[in-house]
């Protein structure tokens, strides 16, 4: 096996200064962070890939798909841990748009013309009166639909649809979401919808941008190709890997920890986790009381010849119909494949129930709203469970709770996972952790 190889075998008596636990960006970054100070590192993960949630799938084909996060840039902080990533990239001009549910594809998340203007004057005033309302009486919030509300009023909240994608998006409804995540994560409202910020809208020319930063994507290929430079880099600086590790306990020490894996146990003195709370405390024995949830999202893969109701590459679903919450056009960036374009649909579990009622509903939404006209196979789909927290009210106190207490045991948990946190990009992942083990 070339040496190269995350698989490699280790002795299962061996110590190492630290272990991580998960081999995702957040993971991947710690273990950077740590081999730079001189600990001796190993990488351990349950999954049989370096890259955590960053999934890909190539059908027979030859249509590639992701699941994950899509686009990276060419100053990420990421690039300072593993710079040999940055030739590998595709340079893409991706576009956003949004379904409303008045039926139109307008610009993401918000558009003045399209949401305000274009109400009429009715509306419009309904829509003043709502956020005059809100604002006097709002200041009271209690979870992210108030939060929303007083920024934007409940009429253009449900006229735009953002209230509609707030519950798809969160899996629950927005009163049950956490208001701390609503003031963390969903600050774009605030910003959007500020009466200066419109006014300026309003009123200013449209003058050309020079953008700061080129926009990326993985290779073709897959994910596989950029993972295995991070992985030549790491073992050059001392690290190992164990995937498909089979964890199953974790023991306290009077030396630190011992991991106990299906085939081997590993001593450490420090643990630095980034996979889910919940299944961090089973390893230690800990009674789980944090009842922290996830989304389990299913991805659909399609292929399609014909014609597209839309010129985005992606698009988000504010509609009031339709389970789906975000469609992202790969062959933009890829190209065709036998004059084919091919997409990923993604729908959380919790709107439908299977992969045959969510390709299903797609379909149906997708033809009533004219999104492709035309053939529409799909050549696969995956399930991914623990795909990103479900921000419950109160979920943001418990993992803080859980956490700390991981703490006084002797490890630390970060990451979207480790901290329950939402981390969208591969960016926000990065500069977490450095600010976590000091990189």
């Amino acid at each position: 096996m070339d040496d190269t190889s995350p698989h490699m075998p280790l002795v299962s008596t061996e110590r190492f200064d630290a272990v991580v636990l998960g081999a995702g960006i957040s993971g991947l970054v710690a273990a950077s962070i740590l081999s730079g100070k001189g600990e001796r590192t190993l990488i351990v993960d349950d999954y049989d890939h370096v890259g955590g949630n960053h999934m890909d799938w190539m059908s027979k084909e030859g249509y590639t798909f992701d699941v994950g996060s899509l686009i990276f840039q060419d100053d990420s902080p990421l690039l300072r841990h593993f710079p040999e990533l940055l030739p590998l990239y595709v340079p893409i001009a991706p576009t956003w748009g949004r379904l409303n549910p008045q039926g139109k594809i307008t610009a993401y998340p918000i558009s003045v013309r399209d949401d305000i203007i274009a109400a009429g004057p009715v509306a419009m005033a309904s829509m003043g009166i709502s956020v005059l309302y809100a604002r006097v009486f709002g200041r009271k919030m209690n979870n992210a639909r108030d939060f929303a509300r007083y920024w934007v009023g409940a009429y253009f909240l449900r006229r735009s649809g953002l209230e509609t994608y707030m519950s798809r998006f969160y899996g629950i409804a927005p009163e049950k979401i956490d208001l701390d995540l609503a003031r963390k994560r969903m600050g774009w409202i605030s910003e959007h919808a500020s009466i200066g910020n419109i006014a300026k809208k309003l009123m200013r020319s449209k003058v050309a941008s020079t953008p700061t930063n080129r926009q990326l994507a993985r290779p073709k290929e897959g994910f596989s190709s950029l993972y295995d430079m991070a992985i030549q880099r790491l073992k050059s600086a001392g690290v190992s890997f164990w995937l498909s590790a089979a964890a199953r306990s974790i023991v306290k020490t009077d030396d630190g920890f011992e991991l106990r894996l299906e085939k081997g146990v590993v001593s450490t003195g420090r643990i630095i986790s980034t996979i889910p709370i919940p299944h961090l405390e089973r390893l230690c024995g800990f009674p789980s009381k944090s009842a922290l949830d996830t989304i389990t999202l299913i991805t659909l893969y399609f292929s399609f010849a014909g014609q597209r109701g839309f010129a985005q590459s992606i698009i988000y679903n504010f509609s009031h119909g339709g389970a789906w919450k975000r469609l992202t056009v790969y062959s933009d960036f890829y190209g065709r494949v036998n004059d084919r374009e091919y997409f990923a649909v993604e729908v959380v579990a919790g709107q439908v129930g299977t992969v045959a009622q969510a390709e299903s509903d797609f379909r149906n939404h997708a033809s009533s709203n004219a999104l492709f006209t035309g053939e529409l196979t799909l050549a696969g789909s995956q399930i991914l469970e623990s795909a990103y927290p479900i921000y419950r009210q109160g979920a943001a106190q418990r993992a803080a709770e859980a956490v700390k207490s991981l703490r006084t045991f002797g490890i630390e948990s970060i990451g979207r996972q480790g901290g329950f946190n939402y981390q969208p990009t591969a960016r926000v992942s990065t500069v977490e952790v450095e600010a976590a083990l000091g990189g």
